[in-house]
């Protein structure tokens, strides 16, 4: 469709815009970052930056093991990075996780499920219920992925306008409880798997062996889904639509493009959500069966209490992967969008073409990750850091509001989720781990920082498409007007946001299942550095 110019941007949201699309793409990033990474790995090897291992003692001393910077430049490190290349892409942690749930989570969404389901969900809403339920949806849908911004987005617009209230009201609810509440939702998914994929490895690049949790934010992301719900409903029906005024149809864009349409479901729809919801309910009993049946195979009985459930854990991923594929085979099958087997895998390797960019992307952030281990700068400065911070008096759940609010400025200028955790994790887990602080909880906080600003940023993959949703409402409508609408959310989001993570430190909640926000700071010796 044609689309009105949007002029060009002053102030913050013009900079932001300038200075974002300077930076390149995510991939080459990282490639530069390394390079940069080599310099200052050269540099540290040649001033003898060093730090003791907080975990490992020297047998030959009895004291502390000390680690010193490495050049990424030494024959060692060069020979690692040529001979190991395939190695260090294929175990990266968060590849095999995501490819794993995305198997099964293609079939679902090109089967029709989750369209299906979010129409299902939004089309019969009363109308005083509209905008919670179009937010919950939005919320939920995260597990869709990119189903909740091409099919809810611009339904939630036209349902809106069939209610007498405006189209963009709708479409920025929607968009507020998609990607403001990115992070928020009842159940763990693919960006559970494949941002603990990264904890795991930036906890290993100093600690050793260490097994993710998909479940570690279950709880949390629980409670933001509940948190952040009233939240976007406040700020959609008390400052958003009055300030939109009433919908003028003079000034509506004409789509060129199809769009969803709010039209009832099909009885093969209806019949396909039933299976659907049959096929779903075996996988939960079977793994109810797995973990309490006899034999218990997700139990490990031999082992101590607190680590008896790691099985179960570490299966989830497995989990969903059935979820999503049984549960979509079942709705295809009855709905009719899939015909026989040779349609199912077609759709497991149209999933896969989808993630050919992530594939690049992973293969250029496990590098930087490995060389990052490599040259010892990670423990060097999350020892540094630790010793910084334990001895500023900080409390911990200011150390964690200052992590969300540097995570909410990074995302203005980086939109993807896994490429600022793979920066920022190497350095923040451990450190944060030296002071007590768990994993799970650093992920948390990290998380809340990530979905805030989302919503604002002209550089998040989905905003001129959501513009675009806009446009066929208003003609007129610019980069400016969408900023603008979203920023309320994104401000709102924010501070709901940080109340609730400081409660959660303060109260010292659950953060999942095996998964606190304390932890018993794992050192053998007293950590301490030298230069």
């Amino acid at each position: 469709m044609a689309t009105a110019a949007a002029p060009e941007q002053k102030g913050i949201l013009g900079w932001i815009e300038r200075s974002g699309n300077k930076l390149p793409d995510p991939v080459f990033l990282f490639f530069w970052l390394i390079a940069i990474l080599v310099v200052i790995s050269v540099v540290a090897s040649l001033l003898g930056w060093s730090a003791l291992h907080p975990t490992e003692i020297d047998e030959t001393t009895g004291q502390a093991r000390e680690i010193v910077a490495a050049s990424l430049f030494s024959a060692d490190n060069i020979r690692r990075l040529w001979v190991d290349m395939p190695t260090t892409f294929t175990h990266f942690h968060p590849l095999g996780y995501v490819l794993v749930v995305m198997l099964g989570a293609g079939v679902a969404e090109r089967a029709g499920l989750f369209g299906t389901a979010m129409r299902a969900g939004v089309r019969n809403a009363p109308k005083a219920l509209l905008t919670p339920i179009v937010v919950l949806v939005g919320m939920l849908g995260n597990l869709a992925a990119d189903a909740a911004y091409v099919v809810l987005i611009p339904l939630a617009g036209i349902i809106f306008h069939a209610a007498g209230r405006h189209p963009i009201a709708g479409i920025a609810a929607a968009f507020a409880g998609v990607s403001g509440g990115f992070s928020a939702n009842l159940l763990p998914g693919q960006l559970d798997a494949l941002l603990f994929g990264i904890t795991e490895a930036a906890v290993e690049t100093v600690f050793g062996d260490y097994t993710a949790n998909i479940a570690g934010n279950w709880y949390f992301i629980a409670a933001m889904t509940f948190i952040f719900l009233p939240v976007i409903w406040y700020v959609t029906d008390r400052i958003i639509e009055p300030r939109l005024g009433t919908w003028d149809p003079a000034k509506a864009g004409r789509a060129d493009t199809e769009e969803p349409s709010d039209r009832p479901l099909t009885d093969g729809e209806r019949k396909g959500l039933r299976w659907a919801g049959l096929a779903m309910l075996g996988v939960v009993l079977m793994w109810l069966g797995f973990t309490f049946g006899p034999g218990t195979p997700l139990i490990d009985e031999t082992a101590t209490p607190e680590a008896q459930l790691n099985p179960f854990y570490q299966s989830l991923v497995a989990g969903f992967f059935l979820l999503f594929l049984l549960s979509g085979w079942a709705y295809g099958k009855a709905a009719g969008t899939i015909g026989d087997h040779r349609d199912l895998v077609k759709m497991m390797s149209g999933a896969m073409e989808d993630l050919a960019y992530y594939l690049v992307l992973a293969f250029a952030a496990a590098h930087f990750v490995a060389m990052f281990a490599w040259s010892n700068l990670g423990l060097i400065l999350a020892v540094q850091g630790a010793d910084f911070l334990g001895s500023s008096g900080l409390p911990a759940w200011a150390l964690l509001a200052a992590i969300i609010l540097v995570s909410a400025l990074l995302n203005i200028f980086v939109g993807s989720a896994s490429a600022k955790w793979a920066l920022l994790s190497p350095v923040l887990v451990p450190m944060l781990m030296l002071l007590g602080i768990s994993p799970e909880m650093a992920t948390a906080a990290y998380r809340v920082g990530d979905s805030a600003t989302n919503i604002i940023t002209p550089l998040m993959v989905y905003f001129p498409l959501i513009l675009i949703f806009c446009q066929r409402w208003q003609k007129d409508f610019g980069l400016g007007s969408l900023a603008a609408t979203m920023l309320p959310f994104s401000v709102g989001l924010m501070i709901a946001g940080l109340a609730m993570t400081i409660g959660w430190v303060v109260l010292d909640l659950p953060l999942g299942p095996g998964a606190e926000v304390f932890m018993e700071v794992p050192t053998a010796a007293e950590a301490t550095t030298t230069e």
